[in-house]
């Protein structure tokens, strides 16, 4: 499905063709370097390489939130994309996020928590990685039992059948000059390291170095510098990212692609160039095509609530039929990873939203994500502000990944309220 060219760009496609047989499963491959240096965005880089070759790929972000982690493939992925000319680019995202899990993490982790989660993927989901990356552990604070994690995760690894990658941040100096010098703490367990490799930042560019390649005593001299076309590209996305000066290619319409509120919502986003992804499933209605992710029935059961805990939350009962059920667990895909939520309907007395759009809101104002609703009623936009709504100047889309949803019944004020939304939030169209 994807093009030559688009695999041979891939930093990760260079480094392997000198690293004898590539990592391997089972192995551990590390990505070092110093803090700030580009460890992030070269650990996605390693994960679209996978999925671009139809690898299932396992995301663990430590101390990272789902949405920055999310929003990082979103912006890698386009830049790719454009400078590829990528065609059918819509089906090719769509299937690399079907291969593709990334779960958050803050607090401890270990092999057992990893195991847990491959258990799981593997018997709800049918999902078992050929790659897994761990991305943020503090390899400094475990120090003590950093060798027997070591361990531990690529034993998990060897049994999955998968490659494990870890990023790893260094003390100290680089590497210097010799081709094996590993800086602390990767050099009290670098026995237990298959493939290292090195980020070393310079005055105009960062260059990527093979450490280690295996039992190999003289690793291929490899150092690729930032500036060329795939990694000058991750630095600058990097940036971007930081500052918030990115593109609106960058920014992902979350939504349904239903008749009415959501329909606006993605013409306004293909219109402004943001990419929408929009859940759906078999048997039901869309009224956009662009950016469908087609949700299979374990996918649907992830966003599964109990009728009880429903009614509970909503002050009202909902249709008791498949259809609708499925519609609810689709709108917990919406919003799930989404930074942000934006909602076009009507505010009731006992504060929830009217009708099935209601949940959208319940959701994210559960997650304590910033939620937005423009009541057609009053003409007017509210926020959820701890144990009330409060009426909210027109907003700006200020995250990567948001929700946009509302009724299937806009009016007039309600469609224009989405237009301004992406006008003043991206400029004039």
């Amino acid at each position: 499905m994807f093009s030559k060219e688009v695999n041979e760009q891939s930093p990760l496609r260079i480094l392997e063709n000198s690293i004898h047989g590539g990592l391997g499963k089972g192995n551990l491959g590390v990505l070092m370097a110093r803090a700030g240096v580009g460890k992030t965005a070269c650990m996605v880089q390693i994960g679209l390489d996978d999925l671009m070759r139809n690898r299932g790929v396992l995301h663990i972000a430590l101390e990272q939130t789902l949405e920055h982690m999310h929003s990082w493939y979103d912006a890698l992925f386009d830049d790719l994309a454009r400078r590829t000319h990528l065609e059918d680019r819509d089906t090719v995202q769509a299937s690399v996020a079907r291969h593709r899990i990334i779960q958050a993490y803050a607090g401890g982790f270990d092999a057992a928590r990893l195991r847990q989660a491959l258990g799981r993927f593997d018997q709800h989901l049918h999902f078992k990685p050929e790659a897994i990356l761990i991305d943020g552990y503090n390899w400094a604070a475990g120090r003590s039992g950093l060798r027997a994690l070591l361990v531990d995760l690529k034993a998990c690894a060897r049994e999955t059948g998968a490659e494990l990658w870890m990023s790893a941040q260094t003390l100290g100096q680089g590497t210097g000059d010799h081709p094996i010098r590993f800086a602390p703490p990767c050099d009290e367990v670098q026995d237990l390291i298959d493939v290292a490799v090195s980020l070393e930042p310079h005055d105009s560019h960062v260059s990527v170095r093979l450490l280690k390649d295996h039992g190999n005593a003289n690793p291929a001299d490899v150092r690729l510098k930032l500036q060329s076309d795939t990694l000058r590209l991750v630095s600058d996305v990097r940036e971007r990212v930081h500052t918030g000066k990115l593109p609106t290619s960058a920014f992902t319409l979350l939504s349904g692609a239903a008749n009415g509120t959501e329909a606006e919502f993605g013409a306004c986003a293909e219109r402004w160039g943001l990419l929408e992804a929009n859940f759906t499933f078999e048997g039901h209605e869309v009224a956009r095509t662009r950016g469908l992710v087609r949700l299979t029935p374990a996918e649907l059961r992830q966003g599964d609530v109990s009728s009880a805990y429903l009614t509970a939350h909503m002050h009202r009962s909902y249709p008791s039929t498949p259809l609708f059920r499925k519609v609810l667990q689709s709108i917990w895909h919406q919003v799930n990873t989404a930074g942000e939520a934006f909602v076009v309907g009507t505010i009731l007395p006992d504060g929830t939203v009217k009708g099935g759009t209601g949940w959208a809101a319940e959701l994210a104002r559960h997650a304590k994500k910033p939620l937005f609703v423009f009541d057609q009623d009053q003409s007017a936009w509210f926020t959820w502000q701890g144990q009330k709504w409060v009426a909210e100047p027109p907003p700006v889309i200020s995250r990567r990944r948001f929700t946009g949803t509302g009724t299937r019944f806009p009016n007039d004020a309600g469609r224009e309220a989405i237009r301004s939304l992406f006008a003043r939030s991206f400029g004039p169209r």
